[in-house]
């Protein structure tokens, strides 16, 4: 077989293709179509920021706890099915999410939805990577990848576009019969798979970890509601999380095939990579709570416009996404990172100082600046990442770095949300709101200058001559989901 017909792709593949994108382009969507919703939903269902932000992190953090899942439950029951049971399960979230009459039922179902969109995303690229092959996976992958690279642009403005003309139930409800239609042509469609040999389920660092995260998180969120860090609803929980975090680490030294393997941290470069990972994923997601708010409680523009003025960040980061590889190949991740994560700290500050009569035009620069720096610092912290560890280790290493931008995101996301409501007490003019927003800005501005400490780490442990090669062939064996959606 020469190179041209080993390369070519069959029809058969791109069908395949579309089928998993249906399932992808939901679960991603909603990870940001409910930003420029949230001040709906909380005047709509009667709640504070504090509390209606968990419709965000909720799902986010749902998200994170089922991707390690993920290999584990294709080896046991077959990609396939659990792409449909996990498209199946996004669709029923979504319809109850749909007719969902209180904050906490809403965030209930969230919970519901993310836990099925969790494993979308990765299960789909499985897929993808073993229908495709070794020859032509990057090619497919750029394609598959595609929603991803969208959603940060889509996501606010269809969720402005439903918003305006219908009530807040249908950027849920809008799922289901695009859910019916990726069901019914997955079982028509996508192949069987053979089942592995699956290893035992780590069942306590499971139980452990999705009680630990979460009780951290509420503890951050109970800040709002009650005004006070030493507030029993908050110390309470903060203390209960920490315990069973410490709790999951020494059981996942202790377990022979743990959830999350946290040894790789013993490894220098991979902590700094995950500690970059986890301000940028607070950075982006926490963040992008903010700006739709703003412009909606402070200027006055409709779900519509806000959607539009939102999307430069993510225009910014699609447009570094396809050579930022080749930038992180040619000087080192650690350099591509480090000059990212700055980019994203210097457009960070006008944020801090942003009034009710800003330039709109000056912020869209800014956001799209922004997401350039994003762009240019999620893909090359990974790469000096994987770089760093052994082949073996990558199927670890890959879920890993997802889960921490995830929940990195929902702390963000958490904290944000809380200053931004205590800053907001007992303001009446919009340029006291715009100031609470400053406020707010200025804690995302010290989370994106903090993330420039490990950065330093990894641009000093690159070596000088590194193979690229060898690094881009450790991203390509990995199946990295991209980061940063």
């Amino acid at each position: 077989m020469n190179q041209d017909s080993s390369t070519r792709i069959e029809p058969y593949v791109w069908k395949i293709a579309g089928v998993v994108i249906l399932g992808m382009m939901m679960s991603i969507l909603d990870t940001t179509i409910v930003n420029v919703a949230l001040d709906t939903l909380a005047r709509d269902l009667h709640t504070s920021l504090s509390d209606i932000q968990w419709v965000a992190t909720g799902y986010l953090l749902s998200l994170a706890a089922v991707i390690p899942l993920t290999g584990w439950a294709a080896r046991k029951y077959g990609a396939k099915q659990v792409y449909i049971g996990s498209v199946i399960l996004f669709t029923i979230g979504s319809a109850l999410c749909g007719v969902a009459e209180s904050s906490t039922s809403l965030i209930a179902f969230r919970v519901l939805q993310g836990i099925g969109g969790g494993m979308i995303m990765p299960i789909s690229q499985m897929i993808m990577a073993e229908v495709a092959g070794p020859q032509r996976m990057g090619r497919v992958m750029s394609v598959v990848v595609m929603p991803a690279m969208l959603a940060p642009i889509l996501g606010p403005v269809v969720g402005g576009l439903i918003l305006q003309n219908f009530h807040w139930s249908w950027i849920f409800l809008v799922n289901i019969p695009v859910g019916i239609v990726a069901v019914i042509l997955g079982l028509k469609m996508l192949p069987h798979s053979k089942l592995g040999e699956a290893s035992r389920l780590d069942i306590p660092g499971l139980i452990l970890m999705i009680l630990g995260i979460p009780a951290l998180v509420f503890g951050i969120s109970e800040v709002g509601s009650t005004g006070s860090f030493t507030a029993p609803e908050v110390v309470w929980p903060i203390v209960a999380g920490l315990v069973l975090v410490t709790a999951f680490i020494r059981h996942a030294l202790r377990a022979e095939r743990p959830l999350l393997d946290v040894r790789l941290y013993t490894n220098r470069i991979f902590s700094a990579a995950s500690l970059t990972t986890f301000g940028l994923g607070a950075a982006l997601f926490g963040a992008m709570i903010l700006l739709p708010l703003y412009y909606q409680q402070v200027r006055g523009e409709s779900v519509v416009i806000t959607g539009l003025l939102v999307g430069p960040q993510g225009l910014g980061m699609l447009m570094v996404a396809s050579f930022a590889p080749r930038l992180a190949a040619r000087y080192g991740g650690g350099k591509v990172a480090f000059f990212g994560v700055s980019i994203l700290s210097l457009t960070s500050v006008p944020f801090v100082f942003i009034g009710p009569d800003t330039s709109i035009l000056f912020l869209s620069v800014m956001l799209l600046l922004r997401g350039v720096g994003i762009g240019l610092s999620f893909l090359p912290t990974s790469t000096v990442a994987f770089a760093s560890l052994r082949k073996d280790q990558l199927s670890d290493a890959t879920p890993q770095m997802n889960v921490i931008q995830r929940i990195g995101g929902a702390i963000g996301t958490a904290v944000l949300a809380v200053v931004l409501q205590q800053a907001s007490e007992g303001v009446t003019t919009t340029a006291g709101a715009a100031d609470a927003f400053g406020t707010a800005y200025l804690w995302a501005l010290a989370i994106a200058v903090l993330s420039l400490i490990p950065c330093v780490v990894l641009w000093r442990a690159e070596k000088p001559g590194r193979d690229a090669i060898s690094e881009e062939e450790k991203i390509a064996e990995a199946e990295l989901e991209p980061l940063g959606t």
